[in-house]
């Protein structure tokens, strides 16, 4: 049998947490990677993966992925997750699916760079000239990849003004759900219904209460409270509900010596507000958790 696990490459948001790396998710399916969402650092912490023994993401094998939407704290590692892999040998086009605007942010990228491309192709370096190109794939709700290891459905989500997209992977044996940025949305309840394993964003309904009214208009706009996220694992039954893209509602960047203190009270009063609604199993998410 062939067994899936899903990494968590970064669980953080756009807030520069040191502990927390830029969102990405990969499903794992025996030796083969699928990355969800290409954050700050992504390659880094796919080979941070690889080195505790999860070979699928050895740079170099870092071959397809699927974004979410186009927020800069999902696509800031693109370039890293272009590039990176290429220089450490990867000799194949990167397949990428995703929102429409991701062919443009593409082809932007790849002529932001075309002097390091050109250099590594004619310069002196023994770099070979497939692995730097992108098969970029723009998506609508449906199938929207398959291969002998995983189906792969797209959803949408409601994210501000965005395109933006949730995914559910089907593999040997799992049913994996990653919803991406959204707030509360059917979708994820129609999709999501039974899965062995939900991945879902969420935002701390304490920590809320202390923001301007222009951030709380936002967050509860385009964004899921940990109330909210109770209410709806409790109509999806996951056997797994797994936190990531935690907004804590804290300035991380304080230099009060009772932050990580606090970061902990605030993590446990999210998971306390879920299970108000939710009574299975849930775990606050870290970066390199292996499921």
């Amino acid at each position: 049998m062939i067994n899936t696990k899903v990494v968590l490459l970064g669980t953080g948001t756009p807030n520069a947490d040191p502990d927390r790396s830029g969102p990405s998710v990969a499903v794992i399916v025996g030796e083969n990677s699928y990355i969800v969402d290409f954050g700050p650092g992504v390659v880094r912490q796919a080979a941070k993966a690889y080195r505790n023994g999860i070979e699928a993401l050895k740079p170099k094998n870092l071959k397809r992925a699927f974004l979410t939407h186009l927020h800069s704290d999902h696509t800031i590692g693109y370039p890293d997750l272009i590039f990176s892999p290429w220089v450490l040998e990867r000799d194949k086009s990167l397949e990428v699916y995703g929102p429409k605007g991701l062919k443009e942010m593409t082809k932007h990228i790849l002529k932001a760079y075309k002097q390091d491309i050109l250099e590594r192709i004619n310069g002196l370096e023994p770099a070979n000239d497939k692995g730097w190109k992108v098969d970029v794939n723009e998506i609508s709700p449906g199938t929207i990849y398959q291969d002998k290891y995983v189906r792969v459905e797209a959803f949408p989500v409601t994210h501000g003004s965005f395109e933006a997209y949730g995914y559910k992977f089907y593999t040997p044996t799992k049913t994996i759900v990653i919803s991406g940025d959204t707030s509360p949305n059917g979708n994820i309840i129609s999709y999501a219904k039974d899965c062995d394993i939900l991945i879902h964003e969420v935002y701390s309904n304490a920590g809320i209460k202390d923001r301007s009214t222009e951030w709380k208009n936002y967050h509860s706009s385009v964004h899921t409270s940990s109330y909210e996220l109770g209410v709806i694992a409790s109509k999806v039954k996951p056997n797994l509900l797994i936190l990531y893209h935690q907004l804590f509602m804290l300035d991380l960047q304080s230099d009060d010596k009772d932050l990580k203190l606090k970061l902990r009270k605030r993590e446990y009063e999210i998971l306390q507000d879920i299970k108000e609604n939710y009574k299975g199993e849930v775990v606050s998410g870290n970066d390199l958790d292996i499921f």
